[in-house]
């Protein structure tokens, strides 16, 4: 064989061993490659087991934390029962029951709305309940007393003292005279509470007026709003509530509240005790005859301006609320004429020295609750009246009673021409002077009737 073909022969082996070693190469770099990429997988999948256990583990922070965050969301829940009383009065029977009646009525509230609550809303356990009531004391007493659902205006501060003495959480406000002032005050304390996740439920009780209108209107454009939120329907609503009154949930309580306004319009009997009461008191042709009375005979009577000894009474026919006159007993035909007695700016002058008066004294006759009609003018016009008729005053009892009688303020002031009113007229309190008393703001007489003249100058007969 040649040489030649010997080289030829190495050639080719020598290309084969080049592509081996060119294979080799490849996968050797091929492998070098796989495992960079293992490894990277290696390292990215411990990052995920880590940030996966990390991200359990801040889930389970989380749903703890939300676990305790609503357990002191659910803590201590409430519900706020907002009233006007415009539109929420509550029944006769309730208010003629003074203090009793404002327990009573808180009581039976607190019960009703419960019930609501545990038919509607059953997730809701064991609520507190908050009740505010807006009213203008002023208006609601004239107003009962001209619709003689009382004959003493004292009964409803009683009311309201029996209603904010019955829990902790009720309250009656008495919010003056001024426009849209119940109102305010639930506008303001309805977005207090809107967005508190302690309160589940607001219960408003609404009058017919524009502004609560607006105030709907609003908080109808989120439904998880508007689905906290629950009418008290009083008296009717009018059209400008009636065509809201199908977007939110609305309730009544018929036996606690009226469905209809007071009433002012008198009887004649009913008159005589709130307008110029002089035109229907008939005295009796007899200076001694009983009155027309539905009180047991052994009950008696008083004089009105004396402190006479009481005058025995003795049964009479019914009459009806139509023909019905309030007799006086009068100790003797003779008596001089009734007398308003006045300082020299005309205003009325009371000559009772009520700070004079033992307080204990004072006191005891406040609580022995004695019908100031029955026993300081002889009659008592209430067929319904739940004060005490059947007791024998002293004179000195009487006394006081008339003392006591003058710490409710007479709706007509220093103005009052009624001989007999049994009103007060001025501060007990007041001095001379002086424009304000023991009492400061919270005083039940106006600043008018504070620092009279009681100097006499002139005399208006009657």
């Amino acid at each position: 064989m040649s040489v030649r073909s010997y080289f030829e022969r190495y050639q080719q082996l020598n290309s084969v061993e080049q592509k081996k070693d060119t294979l080799i190469e490849e996968l050797i770099q091929r492998v070098t490659e796989l495992e960079g990429a293992y490894h990277q997988e290696q390292l990215d999948h411990e990052r995920e087991k880590r940030f996966n256990r990390d991200i359990q583990l801040h889930e389970m922070e989380l749903m703890e934390q939300i676990s305790r965050t609503k357990a002191i969301m659910n803590r201590e829940p409430f519900i706020v029962v907002l009233l006007d009383g415009n539109g929420i009065i509550f029944k006769d029977d309730l208010l003629q029951l003074g203090e009793e009646g404002g327990r009573k009525a808180a009581t039976e509230l607190s019960f009703a709305v419960e019930d609501y609550v545990t038919n509607k809303f059953p997730s809701i356990t064991s609520p507190k309940i908050i009740t505010k009531m807006y009213v203008n004391m002023r208006s609601l007493c004239d107003a009962c007393v001209r619709s003689g659902i009382t004959t003493d205006p004292s009964i409803l501060d009683e009311f309201a003292r029996g209603f904010n003495g019955s829990s902790p959480l009720f309250d009656l406000i008495d919010v003056g005279l001024g426009q849209n002032a119940a109102h305010d005050k639930i506008k303001e304390t309805f977005k207090l509470h809107l967005y508190n996740c302690h309160c589940h439920q607001i219960f408003l009780g609404l009058s017919d007026e524009s502004p609560y209108l607006q105030t709907l209107e609003e908080t109808l454009g989120d439904v998880d709003l508007s689905g906290r939120i629950s009418l008290i329907e009083g008296i009717s609503f009018g059209k400008s509530l009636e065509s809201l009154k199908t977007q939110y949930r609305s309730a009544r309580f018929p036996d606690i509240f009226r469905d209809t306004k007071i009433n002012a319009v008198c009887t004649p009997w009913k008159a005589a005790v709130t307008t110029k009461p002089r035109s229907l008191l008939t005295p009796s042709p007899n200076p001694h005859a009983a009155p027309l009375s539905r009180t047991p005979s052994n009950m008696t009577t008083a004089t009105t301006a004396s402190n006479t000894a009481p005058v025995s009474s003795t049964p009479a026919s019914s009459h009806s609320s139509d023909d019905f006159q309030l007799v006086r007993s009068k100790p003797n035909s003779s008596s001089r004429p009734k007398a308003v007695e006045r300082n020299k700016y005309g205003q009325r002058v009371d000559r009772l020295d009520i700070q004079s008066m033992p307080r204990e004294e004072v006191n005891r006759i406040k609580k022995l609750k004695l019908c100031n009609y029955y026993f300081l003018q002889g009659e008592c016009p209430n067929e319904n009246c739940h004060h005490d008729h059947g007791r024998k005053l002293t004179k000195s009892e009487l006394h006081t009673l008339t003392a006591v009688a003058r710490m409710t303020p007479c709706r007509y002031g220093l103005e009052c021409d009624d001989p007999e009113c049994l009103y007060g007229h001025r501060c007990p309190q007041s001095e001379v002077g002086r424009k304000d008393c023991y009492w400061g703001s919270s005083c039940r007489f106006n600043t008018a009737a504070h620092g009279i003249d009681t100097n006499i100058v002139k005399v208006t007969k009657i």
